[in-house]
């Protein structure tokens, strides 16, 4: 039931986000647009509530409860950029702003993806503690060694990523030569 709600709340995110961004764009309603766009955040609640009712009714915490934690920790820390990049990508293409590029060279790259990489360790908290939520709410350490790996597994993430992310102020991509792109800080 957990994962069905799990790949309901995804179908639900693009389904908003892209009613949303027509609402802004193609229809010119931008407050209703905005007002879709704010609906998503309600989606991570329902999974939340459901997915606690389902521990509170007894369900043996298993890999489907970590999944949605996960879910959770992923849309707090990276769902507002995810918006906002394609909704720059939409109004390139329907409204005919310049496209959102990020930086691509040099320390300016650096500092964007450890931007990136701050999303990450704020999903990988919010994740942590949801789980850390669980196991005090079933109370049975023998039960919930399933949720305990998935704590393991979002620090793995964030520590990957955080590797993949300082690889990039230790080696700085450099512009190719004849293209000398201006510095940029990220937003």
């Amino acid at each position: 039931m957990i994962v069905t709600l799990i790949v309901i709340c995804e179908i639900g995110f693009w389904v908003l986000l892209a009613a949303g961004l027509a609402a802004r764009y193609l229809l010119r309603m931008p407050r209703t647009g905005l007002a879709l766009l704010l609906c998503e955040p309600l989606l991570e609640v329902v999974l939340l509530v459901v997915t606690a009712l389902d521990l509170r009714n007894g369900a043996d915490p298993n890999w489907s409860h970590g999944l949605a934690a996960l879910y959770i920790g992923y849309t707090v820390g990276h769902g507002h950029r995810t918006v906002k990049w394609l909704d720059g990508h939409a109004a390139h293409r329907l409204d005919g702003r310049p496209p959102p590029r990020p930086p691509r060279h040099g320390m300016a790259r650096a500092a964007h993806e450890g931007k990136v990489w701050l999303g990450t360790v704020v999903a990988a908290a919010v994740a942590t503690g949801l789980l850390a939520l669980a196991m005090w709410y079933v109370g049975d350490p023998a039960r919930t060694g399933s949720l305990e790996s998935w704590t393991h597994t979002a620090w793995r993430v964030a520590g990957i990523h955080g590797l993949i992310a300082l690889s990039y102020a230790i080696r700085p991509k450099k512009a190719p030569a004849g293209r000398a792109e201006p510095e940029k800080t990220p937003r």
